[in-house]
This record gives C-alpha cells, structure tokens and sequence, in this order.
C-alpha cells in the first residue's frame, strides 16, 4: 500500500476548507469576555467530581512493543515504523469491552491517543492518509471509542499531539524530535492541527478533554491560538497544560502531584511501565494502584491510568483484572473519592485525607505502633466510624486529633475513618503534617533533579512504591545516609526498581563526617531481593557506591539493620 501525501499548498487548503466547512475560524476571532472563576469552576465541575479516568495508548507500534513515539528512529528505524500500519489489523479490538472495562474499574471517563508524536492518526481524518482507515483493520477506531462511551455512560475525550514527527511541515522530527528538518513550514503546520481539531470535535464530540502533549516549537502564542480556537469550537471542553499555554490545569506525569486546591491537576500514570503495549511488562500492585489513586484525591488531583492495548485490540486480561480490583474497591469506598476535594490534612506517604460537605475520610495507608495523631481542626467531630465496619476511638485534645483503630482491625492498604464534623469541612485550611526524618541523605545524581519525587531520600523512607532515581545514561552513582547519632548496622537489604541494571557495587561506612570510607561488601549485581550480611560495624553514615551499571541506577529501597 502506498501513501499518498498532499503537497504542502494543498494540504494548507485542506485545512482552510475543512475549517469552513465545519464552521470552524480559520483565522483569530474577536476575545470573548473572560470566563468568571464562577463558571471556570462549572464547567470543570464533572471533571473534578469524576477523579478517575483511563488514558489509553495506542498504535501500530503495538505490533513491535515498544514505546509509542520515541521509539521511532531510535529503536525502530524510520522507514520501519512509518510502515507498520501496513500490518496492522487488530481484529480483536471491541470498543465496548474497553468502555465496559473503564467502568468496571470504576473510571468515569476515557482519553484516547488519536494521534502521537509519530503523526499516525487513528481516526478518520480527511488531511491525510496516514490513518486508521488506510491500515488492513480501516475502522474507525475513534467512532467505535466514543459511542461505546456513550453507552456505558462515560465521558469520551480525545489526547493529540501537538507535536508531529511524521508531518513534514513540523519543524523537528526522530528521534525524539532531536533532529530539526532543512525546510519545514510551521505557519502551515499550524493550520493542519487546526483542522484535526475541529475534525475531532465536530465528528466525534462533544468531547470532556482535549489532552495536547509535547508542543516542542509550538510556542506560547500558537499555543493560545490552538487553544482559542478549539474552544471557539466547543466553549465547555476542557483542554490541559500541554499545547504551549497554560490550560485549564497541570498534569504531573508517572508521580503523584502535591497537594494543589489553588489549580487542577491530574496525574497521568502507566498501570505498567510503559505507555504502549510491552510484551511481559511489570504491572503495579493492586497496592499501587489504590494509593496512587488515593493520594492523587488527598491532594486534590484526578488520576488519569493508563492502559496499552495489544497489536491484536486486547487490553491484557491481567490489566483487566486489576482495573476490575480497583473498581471493587471503589464500590465499597467511592463515597470517599468521587466528589470530594482534598484535605483538609496535606498527604503524605502513609496518609491522605478528602472532605466533602461536614465529613472527612481520612485515609490511613500505613500504621505505626501508635496510635495516628493530627492536628486538630477548629470543627468538633460528632460522630466516626471505620468504612467497611469496625471500632474508632477518636479524641481531640491538645491541639490534636488522635485516632485510634484496634491492630487487627486495620486494613492492608488503605483503612478509611469518616469523621462528621459539627460544621463545614470545605472551608477548613489545609494543614501539613510532619514527616519524620531519621536519616539524612544524600546522592550524586537525581533523575531530572527532581528531588521531590526522586530525591535519596525516597530509599530510605520505607516505601517500597517510591524510589530514588538517576539520569539516564547515568552509569555510575552514589547514595548515601548520614545518622543524627551513630547506629549498629549488621545487615542491608536492597530492592533495585530495575534489577540488572547495576553491575558492580560497594557497600561503604565511616564513623564521622571527613572520616575515610571504608568497604564492608562488594559485589555484582543488585536485583530486586539484594540481602547481606556482616560482621556488625557502628557507622554515623554508610554508602552505596555503584562502580557500573548498564543504565540510570534506581533504588526502591535501601534497609539497614543490626543484623
């Protein structure tokens, strides 16, 4: 099958065309009176209140498991990738299996990639040829998507990159948009986007979303203009951070966002690791996934999953089960997600709280040997109880509020109390929580310097889902962690987030600040289980020293013991 491809002029006129014809502008329009916070907030209002949605990923890249996108020209040459449409008949795929699945999971609405940085198109679009309906399978994918939506009661929106290795108009292409074209026409390029716009709201909408990514050199003011133009289509849609311009709200990507009730945001997450389909990929525990969810609506943000369905149109059956555990869960415990807003207690790793008219559910996602003290809040709680069944003590008293769940009645992942209070929770201000510190660490690199979210600490912190990470191409590395006083230490355990990637290491300790670091064991490979150990020493810090790895070094968890 050969592609045809429109000349540049043509394609330009295409757009224009197509624009009119939808009753779309193709030029700037007159400004509009600015929206009131009052109507921001209406209009956003089903979104917030939904918290949970599938993002799905999708492609003829499926056919090689790797990464959508970037992995063209990198890891699959150019002419190779542009191709594999060609090949690709997902004869499997049923769109309403899909919706069905999202709203097992307890998801309420779904986003689609219609078109990735590798400018294929997976909808009927009438610009060019690179789509869905010139592959063997030549369905429309995105039709099917959106009416089965539609039945099973869920809001249909669309993800489309700004950005378009493919298009050559676009000014950069692969890898990665690492290598900048000889002649390009950006002016042209942004009237083709237009046109795909308005295409996908005019023939598949009304959508929720509009999710841009990447706009690379999109800059600010194209980037207004895509997104006046696609409200210009359809005033109530929402649109994201991404097409250059701020948007309706942020969205952290693979981490949970900080607690934000300033501005949306939504967390966009991989159920695997990657966000195509991959062949054997590691799944999150049901563990993960829950708190990952939990946390993002303590801290006032959606989490967006997502899914990667196979070359044959499956979304895997072990992802399916897991998306039907979360949605079992939120069966029983919806009422303290869905409509909330975070707060009124800051999360953190082990806790989150939401708040919903005059009740807070506090959710406990890790106990100590304590009783869980907070501080107080200026409401009385009237009554509480543990969602699921239970007994709750709950005391307020010297600036604190303390609860108290017997041991064997605590929940593995998450044990949920609901306070009623004596007046409105909404209006109480968010209140940070201490977290205790009892080592100081340190590294020699943190991914993207991202210390919040992969900073050394995250090794040291007992959390098994958060992790320290490495820049990639880092391949060698060092972590540390000093003690406020000096600690016996006869036994590490070492849990490596990808096991192989480190080759050859040094355990290291020394009795003071300035002191020489002196080697208890070396070895090889790390893996995820590393245990050893030795001849106990007393240390005031000690010292992973990673001589070789294959790639960026990343450590769920470091554990020292006294033997």
């Amino acid at each position: 099958m050969t592609r045809k491809t429109m000349a540049p002029t043509g394609r330009a006129l295409a757009c224009l065309v197509l624009l009119s014809a939808l009753g779309a502008p193709a030029y700037a329009q007159a400004p509009k009176p600015a929206e009131t916070p009052a109507q921001r907030d209406q209009r956003l209002q089903w979104w917030r209140e939904a918290r949970f949605g599938m993002f799905i990923h999708w492609g003829p890249v499926s056919l090689k498991g790797t990464e959508i996108g970037w992995s063209r020209g990198s890891e699959i040459p150019i002419d190779v990738y542009d191709h594999l449409y060609q090949k690709f008949n997902p004869v499997k795929f049923d769109a309403d299996a899909w919706a069905r699945t999202a709203k097992a999971a307890g998801m309420k609405y779904m986003v689609f990639t219609t078109k990735h940085h590798d400018g294929f198109c997976m909808f009927d679009t009438k610009l060019t040829d690179f789509n869905i309906m010139h592959s063997p399978f030549a369905r429309d994918v995105v039709k099917e998507l959106a009416a089965a939506c539609k039945r099973e009661g869920l809001v249909f929106c669309t993800y489309h990159s700004v950005t378009d290795w493919h298009n050559p108009d676009f000014p950069l292409t692969s890898p990665g948009g690492s290598v900048k074209r000889p002649v390009s026409n950006l002016d042209r390029y942004e009237q083709y986007i237009k046109g795909q716009v308005a295409e996908l709201i005019h023939n598949y909408g009304p959508l929720g979303i509009m999710w841009f990514d990447v706009p690379q050199l999109f800059d600010g003011p194209r980037g207004q203009r895509l997104l006046d133009h696609t409200r210009a289509l359809q005033p109530n849609i929402i649109v994201n951070n991404r097409s250059g311009v701020a948007g309706d709200y942020d969205t952290p990507e693979q981490r949970v966002g900080k607690y934000q009730d300033s501005r949306p945001w939504e967390t966009c997450m991989t159920i695997c690791n990657q966000w195509a389909w991959k062949p054997g990929d590691e799944m999150k525990s049901l563990s993960a996934c829950l708190q990952n969810l939990i946390l993002c609506a303590g801290g006032d943000g959606n989490l967006l999953f997502n899914v990667g369905p196979t070359p044959e149109g499956l979304i895997e059956g072990r992802q399916v089960a897991r998306l039907r555990e979360m949605g079992a869960w939120l069966e029983a415990n919806g009422q303290s997600i869905y409509g909330t807003r975070g707060g009124p207690w800051k999360p953190t790793r082990t806790l989150a709280s939401t708040r919903k008219g005059n009740t807070i559910f506090v959710h406990i996602l890790k106990w100590d040997d304590q009783p869980l003290a907070l501080p107080d809040i200026p409401r009385k709680v009237t009554a509480a109880a543990v969602l699921g069944g239970g007994t709750v003590e709950v005391k307020q008293a010297d600036g604190h509020l303390v609860i108290e769940v017997p041991a064997a009645q605590r929940r593995e992942i998450d044990t949920i109390i609901r306070l009623d209070l004596d007046g409105s929770a909404m209006d109480l201000k968010a209140l940070a929580l201490a977290t205790p510190t009892t080592v100081k660490a340190a590294a020699s690199n943190v991914y993207q310097k991202d210390v919040d979210n992969y900073g050394p600490e995250m090794a040291f912190d007992g959390d098994p889902e958060t992790r320290w990470a490495t820049d990639g191409g880092t391949h060698q590395a060092w972590i540390s962690a000093a003690f406020a006083t000096p600690r016996t230490i006869g036994k590490v355990r070492v849990d490596e987030a990808f096991p192989g990637r480190t080759q050859r290491f040094e355990f290291q300790y020394r009795d003071g600040a300035g002191a020489a670091w002196t080697t208890i064991v070396s070895g090889t490979t790390l893996g995820a289980k590393y245990e050893k150990s030795f001849a106990p020493v007393t240390a005031r810090e000690v010292r992973l020293n990673i001589l070789e790895a294959t790639e960026g070094p990343t450590l769920n968890e470091i554990e020292l013991l006294p033997k």
